[in-house]
């Protein structure tokens, strides 16, 4: 009888705890992730939008990992070096940045010095 045939009923091992409250997957896709992010293996993309905003443009960055810190901190430094307001949210496993305004060159020279690749400028 091979380990995959078994099932696991009880266990105190802190190992075995992990892989029945499923915190075991949760820890490898956030490596993964965190692998991601320190690497910069990833590919962001830009648009600009109006629709459904009262005219108003945003530049919104799209296809970055879902990293709510790696997110959250680059929110930040873009809204604060474009000296304007934005928003960042995490959907489906992609996260999305949204800068009021059309900021596409002063952005680009924040992704340049921070070595993010990116498309659609």
């Amino acid at each position: 009888m091979s380990t995959k045939d078994r099932v696991l009923v009880y266990s105190t091992d802190p190992k075995d705890q992990e892989i029945l409250t499923g915190k075991a997957e949760k820890n490898k896709e956030l490596v993964r992730v965190n692998e991601l992010v320190l690497k910069n293996n990833f590919t962001c993309i830009f648009r600009i939008e109006s629709k459904g905003r009262g005219g108003k443009t945003v530049t919104v960055i799209d296809q970055l990992p879902a990293h709510e810190t790696f997110i959250k901190e680059l929110t930040k430094v873009l809204k604060s070096k474009c000296g304007v307001g934005g928003s960042s949210f995490i959907k489906d496993g992609v996260g999305t940045i949204e800068i009021q305004g059309d900021k596409r060159e002063a952005i680009k020279k924040i992704f340049d010095s921070k070595q993010i690749k990116y498309k659609g400028m």
